[in-house]
């Protein structure tokens, strides 16, 4: 049994991974969580993650990026792996966690979905095949509570297409979120980053390569919060066996493989 201390334990997320422990059969348990605010549960939860008397095998987090330095502090010492699924994190948050995973292991996805992962090799492939001939666009849409814009999950497909455009491409590829400002033609090297924000939509992204004769349109839609605690669960599982260092979801699909 993998014993869990659950960041954001009252968030939508947290409570999915509540759910999703609870009926793993005895695989995985929430023992301890953190959160902004102080509730009822049926495990002690803390407002200071420096506060948990409980000795987790493992840390995910559902919470906020900004409580990422104090994950990462309590991880290093307790030497407890870190399973983080939050997004928006700043370039020194990035720093924060690529220094604390030399000495635990972290996992850190923008997306826990193996579908939308799935969907990122996927891409990787159609633009190493298609190269500059096809422009981009990615569009994202969410529900009207997500903070962050665009998605962490757009940012990885436009990331992952990005790096393998290094290839074929002199020259850098730009992201392009707003193209009312300026009249001027598309240029090649533009990814173009959209997002939707309305009802309660879980998570729905497109990406569109258009050429100029065909368009070919890659696609992962979201119908519950569930996939993505599952994966979190399954991240965790990966990620207590390993040696330190810095994981992503290839790491948990090439070991599935």
């Amino acid at each position: 049994m993998i014993k869990i201390l659950l960041s954001g334990c009252f968030g939508r997320m947290g409570k999915a991974v509540i759910d999703a422990a609870s009926e793993s059969d005895g695989r995985f348990t929430v023992i301890s969580g953190t959160d902004i605010t102080v509730g009822e549960s049926s495990f002690p939860v803390y407002n200071d993650i420096h506060l948990v008397n409980e000795k987790p095998d493992v840390i995910i987090d559902f919470s906020h990026h900004t409580a990422l330095p104090a994950i990462m502090d309590y991880a290093l010492n307790n030497n407890v792996p870190a399973v983080i699924a939050t997004t928006g994190h700043t370039e020194a948050e990035h720093r924060i966690m690529k220094d604390a995973s030399e000495k635990i292991p972290v996992f850190f996805s923008r997306n826990m979905s193996l579908g939308v992962n799935l969907l990122l090799s996927l891409c990787k492939k159609a633009s190493e095949v298609l190269k500059s001939d096809f422009d981009v666009e990615i569009i994202e849409k969410h529900h009207h509570n997500k903070l962050d814009a665009p998605s962490g999950t757009a940012l990885m497909l436009a990331d992952a297409i990005s790096d393998t455009r290094k290839n074929f491409m002199d020259a850098k590829t730009e992201y392009v979120y707003d193209r009312h400002t300026e009249r001027r033609k598309r240029s090649p090297e533009e990814i173009g980053i959209h997002s939707v924000r309305g009802g309660n939509i879980i998570g729905e992204h497109e990406v569109i390569f258009a050429g100029k004769d065909e368009v070919i349109t890659l696609s992962h839609s979201a119908s519950s919060r569930e996939l993505f605690a599952t994966g979190a669960l399954r991240a965790s599982e990966f990620i207590v066996t390993q040696k330190p260092g810095l994981y992503n979801m290839d790491d948990l699909l090439n070991n599935i493989i």
